[in-house]
């Protein structure tokens, strides 16, 4: 029987443990001033955001493509990275060694998308008016799906939600969704993946290999700030979107990377949500509530429906929109994001403990898909293998089997 005690140090924030007394005592002061700025970032992002994180964005973007190379790609074409399985091999054997690290058996956590606020009921409704050239897939004719949808905050800790670093994902699993799978452990699942920046932390495979080492020792700020491979211009990306959340019902969610849809085209999504609303962070700038994110949604799936625009935007410039650089924002000058489907999310309560447990035993990847949808690009191919290692470990670790959840689920 697997140990059901203490849960690991998993729960809360780790100190640095980079081996030097000057890079763990930076490393603690930098992230005392990001837990000031959270506590008064409501104040004045909405007027930056307004006025200038889409300025920003754009000559970010310019910097970042102007150290780029060309290299004639085609649209939706993939090309190998240098050592991409060397670099797969170090992500998962660094995700495993600081799984077991932070979490005892019986109480195992994802490694990334750690902490949920939620996992609710959903229904995917594909539109009528979807041009013809983008009805492909799942999205060849108005049909809805029944949906699982998971909402959670960063990993790899479990902090209280005023603590972590501003982010936030969103996990559709449709049901009922025919046809073969380029992962079989599923049947009739499709999963889509989406996080509240636009592009990815890491720009690939090579990237993420030194994150995660850094992610290890509990200073991920080093991956940034290294003066010897820098990627500030990927943090200040980061920054633009990262914020102090006010419900996970009201952020806009991006797949960050591209994915097939059909032969010869390539897209990525974004889940955009219709409330206008924004709810009050209670407490500011004193301390929230450390669940504060769940209980906004739970008050309002209390009260009323929620409804997401699913968004697709087409690769149209091989070079400014890459399949192979996740670090690089799609301009929507080039490529407008057009609505294909309505997530809603109907009047429900879903805090039971039992229903919260539901969540840690699903398996959410990129790779249950059918092949119209199929993932590209170098960190698409390792999170095939990277996913559904790490879900098996934790499955594992926690004595649970693989479950593919058919939508008929009851929960006190």
């Amino acid at each position: 029987m697997v140990s059901r005690s203490d849960p690991g140090p998993g729960f809360g924030l780790p100190p640095p443990d980079t081996g030097s007394f000057l890079l763990n005592w930076t490393a603690r002061a930098l992230f005392l001033v990001i837990r000031a700025e959270r506590r008064v970032d409501p104040f004045f992002r909405p007027a930056f955001d307004r006025l200038l994180r889409d300025r920003v964005a754009r000559l970010v973007t310019a910097l970042i493509n102007r150290k780029r190379k060309d290299e004639g790609s085609k649209i939706a074409e993939e090309k190998p990275e240098p050592e991409e399985e060397a670099h797969l091999e170090q992500i998962i054997e660094t995700f495993t060694a600081q799984m077991r690290r932070l979490w005892t058996p019986g109480h195992f956590e994802r490694g990334g998308n750690t902490k949920t606020h939620g996992i609710v009921r959903a229904e995917f409704t594909v539109r009528d008016d979807l041009p013809e050239h983008m009805r492909r897939g799942i999205f060849i004719e108005p049909r809805t799906f029944r949906a699982w949808v998971r909402f959670a905050g960063p990993g790899p800790y479990v902090t209280p939600d005023i603590d972590d670093v501003g982010f936030m994902s969103m996990s559709i699993k449709l049901l009922g969704v025919s046809g073969p799978k380029l992962l079989d452990d599923e049947q009739f699942t499709q999963d889509l993946l989406g996080i509240s920046t636009p592009t990815f932390v890491t720009p690939d495979t090579r990237a993420n290999a030194q994150l995660q080492r850094w992610s290890y020792q509990n200073a991920q700020v080093f991956y940034f700030l290294n003066p010897r491979d820098s990627h500030v211009l990927d943090s200040i990306m980061q920054l633009l979107w990262t914020r102090t959340q006010s419900s996970p019902l009201e952020g806009e969610y991006f797949s960050c990377v591209p994915y097939l849809l059909g032969e010869g085209q390539a897209m990525q999504y974004s889940f955009r949500p219709r409330l206008k609303t924004r709810t009050r962070v209670p407490r500011l700038p004193l301390r929230p509530p450390d669940n504060y994110l769940r209980d906004a949604m739970v008050a309002t799936l209390a009260k009323q429906d929620v409804e997401f625009d699913i968004r697709l935007q087409l690769q149209t410039d091989p070079f400014r929109m890459p399949i192979e650089n996740n670090g690089v924002l799609w301009p929507t000058k080039l490529s407008p994001r057009v609505p294909a489907a309505v997530l809603r999310i109907p009047k429900q309560t879903f805090d039971s403990a039992e229903q919260l447990e539901f969540a840690k035993i699903l398996s959410f990847n990129p790779w249950h898909c059918i092949a119209e949808h199929r993932p590209l690009g170098n960190q698409s191919r390792a999170r095939k293998r990277m996913y559904y290692e790490l879900s098996k470990l934790r499955q594992q670790m926690n004595e649970v089997e693989h479950y593919e959840p058919t939508g008929d689920e009851v929960f006190p």
